[in-house]
């Protein structure tokens, strides 16, 4: 198993290499530069402007700028944010707790939801429960989450009061608090909500289809033939077969979830990496837009290899391969 997770390991070095230099290359395509943030914006001198652009290094090679980005991020240096006159890490730090606080909820929701469903669905095909969870799924991957997410606030927030519509805890609470911790789960519960209806209505088809699928097979009809039981058959050879392709989900999910982060947080105005994000982009803040755009790519390898991992533990075969 150890040599396994190496391969994987391995085969992942090259890919973020590949990663920084296609994030690199995208920021220098974008127009302008961070110079821009840096000076004072009523200075018209175009001598001084171009003078700054030299001693920034902003007018050198793109490799030679490359390898000093590539230096100073292995170094934990992302550069400085040119709207909040901060290190660009120290801000995404302040704000990835939030993010991960509300991927990890979504999560949860997703696969309490799939779990459940799926295997109802899945143990009784065709019949007025499994017709009733497929309309519940099909509804679930037609309807974007940004439309769910308006439709949540309109009645869930404006009309009901159940869930606050914005922010990530109510103001003036201690942190560490009782009070604080109740106000943070309150304040997620409708944006993850919204963030893992997508995941769970795909999450349940695939096992339901699985489950269908599995029970069919011929190591089935032979477990049946011994005289196992029908619980031990589901358990050890119908459901275990069928986790398969969702774990393979499953690790792209941490970076999905995280990316699909950024339209739910901008909707219900969550102070995390992904409101960040598009605050950047709009603002042009190129340092921070770089920072992200890796750190975020970086959740979907490890995601990837978290996947790759689970998936040799579940069936054995993967690893001899």
């Amino acid at each position: 198993m150890i040599i396994y997770i190496l391969r994987r390991i391995a085969i992942i070095i090259p890919m973020i290499i590949l990663l920084s230099i296609v994030v690199f290359c995208l920021a220098k395509m974008m127009p302008g530069d961070a110079l821009g943030g840096e000076i004072d914006p009523t200075i018209t001198d175009a001598a001084y402007i171009e003078e700054m652009r030299e001693k920034l290094g902003y007018n050198d090679p793109w490799h030679i700028q490359y390898g000093r980005w590539v230096s100073d991020v292995v170094q934990g240096d992302f550069g400085r944010s040119v709207i909040y006159k901060r290190p660009a890490i120290d801000l995404i730090v302040s704000r990835i707790p939030n993010t991960l606080f509300l991927a990890i909820s979504a999560m949860i929701i997703t696969w309490t939801f799939a779990l459940v469903m799926g295997m109802t669905s899945g143990r009784r095909p065709y019949t007025i429960v499994d017709n009733t969870i497929s309309t519940f799924n099909y509804l679930g991957l037609a309807i974007p989450s940004y439309i769910l997410a308006l439709f949540a606030i309109y009645f869930l927030s404006f009309n009901l009061g159940w869930f606050p519509s914005t922010g990530s805890v109510s103001v003036g609470l201690e942190p560490g608090s009782w009070a604080f911790v109740q106000s943070r789960l309150y304040h997620v519960i409708l944006p993850a909500l919204c963030l893992g209806a997508f995941s769970a209505a795909t999450y349940t088809q695939f096992l339901r289809n699985d489950i269908i699928e599995n029970g069919r097979k011929d190591f089935v009809r032979t477990a049946r033939a011994k005289g196992t039981s029908e619980a031990n058959i589901y358990r050890k050879h119908i459901f275990r077969n069928s986790l398969i392709p969702l774990v393979t989900l499953f690790g792209f999910e941490i970076g999905s979830l995280i990316g699909g982060a950024i339209i739910t947080e901008s909707i219900f105005t969550y102070p995390g990496i992904g409101q960040l994000f598009l605050e950047s982009i709009t603002r042009r803040d190129y340092t921070v837009v770089m920072a992200l755009t890796l750190i975020l790519s970086l959740f979907t390898l490890v995601g990837s290899l978290i996947a790759d991992i689970l998936y040799g533990l579940i069936d054995p075969r993967i690893r001899l391969e």
